[in-house]
């Protein structure tokens, strides 16, 4: 089996977009927001039959752990009630999609965030999607959109939104939303600056003697740290925690969300196979075919399977290490197999 832990809705049906244009203008005013629309079971399939589906069929993945499209998260935007509502019926839509496609997809949610607002609102929704059969989060290490203004990850602050992952078993993927900042594109700058960022931040802390089974994913490679590991375990070691940074990585988690070949080899070389997932984000960041290949620059199960690894690497990257990371995907596919 290959599982896909990076996807996102990023097709999503036109009135679900609108709809959170109209709840920002009608919050902006001051005025009731509109009513959620009517979106149909067949404006889903059309969404993702055309794309997202087509491409698992054509590339060869078989399931694809599938969460609202992250740069609209918008955590920067309106307040926590918007935020909330916003959450719910990103969260609400995901849940349709795996309900038609439920050998295909598997739910992970957005939760309702904003910088200087405590994680209630974040833990009400995690409590709903558990029950609703979601298998992990995404987690935004700074809501303010490029500003940088939450407490670092190991912060106390963080504690009840980790407590309550870790009783629910779940793990959560560290993901930004779009950038308020102009100094920083989205994806190919704000994104890979929160990925180098939240490691940083967890070298500097200790949070995981805390919460020894919380296990967060950092995607897109992990931004710079395979090509810096050098740096980071030599900074291990200046802050008076030596071999700290191999540490982390029974906790933390990359995926290979990495557009090219030499960039997947030296992920693969570099860091613990055992703390690789596979993940594409296909449909995503960059969409464009690759001019020196011919393939989609995001089609990245040509790239795990042309890596220099053993059988049992390759399934461990492509399969095993996902189902250690999120058990409740799991036990899920264990009850269907029996």
């Amino acid at each position: 089996m290959i599982i896909d832990i990076h996807g996102h809705y990023t097709t999503a049906p036109a009135p679900h977009t609108e709809w959170r244009e109209a709840q920002l203008k009608a919050w902006e005013a001051g005025t009731a927001t509109p009513l959620y629309p009517r979106i149909s079971d067949d404006d889903i399939r059309e969404t993702l039959e055309k794309n997202q589906l087509r491409l698992i069929a054509e590339r060869g993945a078989d399931m694809t752990i599938f969460s609202p499209r992250a740069s609209a998260m918008g955590h920067h935007l309106g307040d926590i009630t918007t935020s909330a509502a916003w959450a719910a019926a990103c969260n609400d839509l995901i849940a349709r999609a795996v309900a038609l496609y439920p050998h295909t997809f598997v739910g992970v949610a957005q939760l309702p965030q904003q910088a200087g607002v405590g994680l209630e609102e974040a833990i009400r929704e995690l409590d709903r999607v558990v029950s609703m059969g979601f298998v992990g989060v995404n987690v935004n290490p700074d809501p303010s959109g490029g500003h940088w203004t939450s407490p670092p990850l190991t912060d106390r602050y963080w504690y009840p939104l980790w407590e309550r992952m870790v009783e629910h078993d779940v793990p959560g993927m560290v993901h930004v939303s779009a950038s308020a900042n102009p100094a920083f594109h989205a994806t190919g700058a704000h994104y890979m600056n929160a990925d180098t960022t939240a490691f940083m931040q967890l070298l500097q802390g200790d949070l995981f003697a805390d919460f020894p089974s919380l296990r967060l994913i950092i995607p897109h490679g992990g931004g710079a740290v395979p090509y810096h590991w050098g740096r980071y375990r030599g900074l291990s070691d200046m802050l008076g925690k030596p071999g700290h940074a191999e540490r982390l990585m029974s906790n933390v988690f990359l995926d290979t969300c990495v557009y090219h070949q030499p960039g997947i080899d030296l992920l693969m070389d570099v860091m613990p196979k055992e703390s690789i997932l596979f993940g594409s984000e296909m449909v995503g960041a960059v969409r464009g075919i690759d001019p020196t290949t011919g393939h989609y620059f995001d089609d990245t199960l040509r790239y795990v399977m042309a890596a220099d690894l053993t059988d049992g690497e390759r399934d461990g990257i492509l399969s095993g290490n996902a189902l250690r990371v999120y058990p409740r995907l799991a036990s899920r596919l264990a009850a269907r197999a029996a």
